[in-house]
């Protein structure tokens, strides 16, 4: 089978024949690639090649893919039933498990994806101060809900041109809802936190931006921004969708010496299947009915299937941290690329953050914010993606994206992708 027979059929009866944007190639250009199975840190495409993966379905995929333990535990728990509809004894067990680890969470709410996650959290917010307005940042990607698709990354990117609000189909009474502030800029929060008192209900950041490439914070910012939204008496939001046990066992938030007031997870906790969650303090957890007024529901929350691939991925990560050895693999790519590419002369470069990294097409490092991200030639982003792919590397196929290292790619993989990219250099 081609890729491009396969795009034309999916055309035919799913818009831009992808069920998800980021799958497109809008960004780089040409047919999307079609996978027909993974094992490790390898996929096999419809046209019969092996990849190795760098995009990790998203970097939900941290033991690799059908890694046999996740397989079967899923396995186990669809033989007892897919869903029920009511509760099972495995959701407190995950619940437990993600309370343990993070010293702030005292309760969590199980839903199906990072954008409920972020959804519920933002309500949840609303709900308990009585206000209206959320600060987020330029360029931090937090689900497709009309509020948050502001001056938004990741997809959101690649559709728009980064505006507000970033989608049609959204009223400017709710985008107006939003205030945008650039990330990495403290002093901007407080300045829009200031402008409009008492009507704040929230900031909402990623702790580690990953939607606009891999965005580091500054040193201190997190905390700033901690004390911006507490002094305004708004709470603090940490979009941890990705971050959250990717770097560590637990959150980033703890690790920078911050204690947000709501965190939503998602990607890894997930275990590959749709699972993601909010949690906060007790006090503020039970404002969500049942027990309070802030409504939210899911028939599909919970679901054992998914709730069984998850127990099983924080309990392997847990057994045997693979964090250590991916950063490793991470540095030795950053290392690798950039010397690479400063000896051929092309102005890309590899920033990282621990396991996630990204190929910014600029020699002009770092880059502290979406308009760092965007100042990046996309265009040679593009060919230095279809270089890698055509030597057997999938990256994340836009510029506004990171890429993962999984607990399942070895020393060899890392071999195969930094002769790709010393190849792919060369030849641009």
């Amino acid at each position: 089978m081609t890729h491009e027979s396969l795009y034309a059929r999916a055309c035919a009866v799913i818009p831009g024949g992808v069920d998800s944007p980021v799958r497109a190639f809008n960004a780089v250009g040409g047919t999307p690639v079609f996978a027909v199975s993974g094992k490790g840190s390898r996929l096999t495409l419809a046209d019969g090649r092996e990849v190795l993966d760098c995009c990790c379905s998203w970097g939900a995929m941290i033991l690799g893919h059908a890694d046999p333990g996740v397989t079967r535990a899923v396995a186990r728990a669809a033989e007892r039933g897919t869903t029920f509809g009511i509760a099972t004894p495995a959701e407190a067990e995950l619940a437990e498990r993600i309370v343990a680890r993070v010293p702030f969470v005292d309760k969590v709410r199980l839903v199906n994806s990072g954008t409920e996650a972020v959804m519920t959290a933002i309500r949840l917010a609303r709900g308990v101060t009585g206000r209206d307005l959320i600060v987020k940042c330029e360029g931090c990607y937090h689900g497709h809900s009309d509020g948050l698709l502001v001056s938004a990354g990741s997809g959101a990117m690649t559709a728009g041109d980064g505006s507000q609000p970033a989608s049609a189909g959204i009223p400017a009474a709710v985008a107006a809802g939003t205030l945008v502030v650039p990330y990495n800029d403290a002093e901007a929060a407080e300045a829009a936190l200031a402008a409009h008192p008492g009507r704040v209900a929230a900031v909402i950041v990623e702790p580690v931006a990953g939607n606009m490439g891999c965005v580091p914070p500054r040193p201190g910012y997190l905390r700033a921004l901690e004390r911006a939204a507490h002094a305004h008496g708004a709470l603090l939001i940490c979009d941890e969708v990705i971050n959250a046990w990717r770097f560590r066992l637990g959150l980033h938030s703890e690790a920078a010496g911050i204690t947000p007031d709501i965190v939503t997870m998602g990607k890894v906790i997930g275990g590959g299947f749709p699972l993601a969650a909010v949690g906060a303090r007790a006090a503020l957890m039970d404002a969500l009915a049942p027990t309070g007024r802030v409504y939210q529901a899911g028939t599909l929350s919970g679901n054992p299937v998914a709730v069984a691939a998850a127990i099983e991925t924080l309990d392997r990560l847990a057994a045997d941290p693979p964090y250590a050895a991916m950063e490793a693999k991470v540095a030795r790519i950053e290392r690798s690329v950039n010397a690479a590419a400063a000896r051929h002369g092309v102005p890309l470069r590899i920033q990282c953050h621990a396991t996630i990294f990204t190929p910014f097409a600029t020699d002009a490092l770092p880059v502290r914010d979406l308009t760092g991200a965007k100042a990046c030639d996309a265009t040679l982003y593009a060919r230095f993606f279809h270089g890698m792919l055509d030597r057997g590397v999938y990256l994340e196929p836009s510029q506004f994206e990171v890429a993962f290292v999984s607990a399942a790619h070895t020393e060899a993989d890392i071999d195969l992708f930094v002769q790709a990219a010393e190849d792919t250099l060369a030849a641009l």
